[in-house]
């Protein structure tokens, strides 16, 4: 074993060796863009836990794995002669360049800063700007035929693959950009409760696809809320999960200890064990 640190180009090494076709692993081998998607979304949320859990020593670990999964991308566009990593690092680089005026004033990466200083608020705008920009150029790099005045959504970019909530909550950001939004907190509550209100109509009514079409409206102002008080909906969410998960665990420990299976338990003993629950890990 090698005592010196490894780089990133015995990283690149290592992954052309485990995609060569002739001595690589038989499952680095087989592998195509589409298989490692799953992958790469399960190696997102890993790092999303180690930082939710502060676990920083195996955060390390989990970039890593993050990483690795964009080399592998890189690996094989470079088989498929679409891309290689040098070409991943310059479109990055050129991108981040080309959304930071205020740092890199004359577009050049080792320019020197005129010392600019832009509200927060200046500088959402000019960013989203430049995004508008960029959008722009894409659909027409897409549809050669389009010209400058055709028509081109600012919704066009969110990826319909992003978690449900995460993509409401962009979809609502991107249309606040252009004034379509509320102006506070109070009427997103309103309209919640307008929600819940046809979510009672449609129960009422037992129409499935009714029931579906407002509760997910419902959610839908919900993550609006969320958006107006600051709180990101989906690690709202994930912070309750983790709730739930404590409380019911609790249950669980608490009959284990009594000799009761939770098949055996009645509902009303589990319930006052939950609000034990909250309370001892409030405390």
């Amino acid at each position: 074993m090698s005592d010196k640190n490894y780089n990133l180009d015995d990283l690149l090494y290592l992954m052309s060796r485990l995609r060569d076709p002739e001595t690589g692993c038989p499952w680095d081998i087989k592998q195509t863009f589409a298989s490692i998607v799953p992958h790469t979304i399960e190696e997102a949320y890993e790092v999303a836990d180690a930082i939710e859990k502060q676990d920083y020593p195996h955060l390390k670990e989990e970039l890593g794995d993050l990483l690795f999964q964009v080399i592998f991308y890189s690996q094989m566009g470079k088989e498929q002669q679409h891309f290689e990593f040098e070409d991943i690092i310059h479109t990055l680089v050129q991108k981040l360049v080309r959304r930071h005026p205020h740092v890199f004033p004359s577009g050049e990466l080792h320019s020197e800063n005129n010392d600019i200083r832009l509200s927060d608020d200046e500088i959402k705008g000019r960013w989203e700007q430049i995004k508008a920009q960029e959008r722009e150029e894409k659909e027409l790099a897409a549809s050669p035929q389009k010209s400058q005045s055709d028509y081109v959504s600012i919704l066009s970019d969110i990826p319909n693959v992003l978690p449900a909530l995460q993509r409401a909550e962009k979809l609502q950001k991107r249309a606040a950009t252009v004034g379509f939004d509320w102006p506070e907190a109070t009427p997103v509550l309103d309209k919640i409760e307008e929600e819940i209100g046809e979510l009672r109509e449609a129960m009422a009514e037992n129409n499935q696809a009714n029931i579906q079409d407002e509760l997910g409206d419902l959610m839908f102002a919900m993550t609006n809320l969320a958006r107006h008080v600051n709180v990101k909906s989906e690690m709202a969410v994930r912070s309750t999960n983790q709730k739930f998960v404590d409380r019911f665990q609790y249950i669980e420990q608490v009959l284990h200890e009594k000799g009761v299976a939770l098949e055996d338990a009645s509902l009303e003993e589990m319930e006052a064990l939950w609000q034990k629950a909250k309370q001892a890990l409030k405390a």
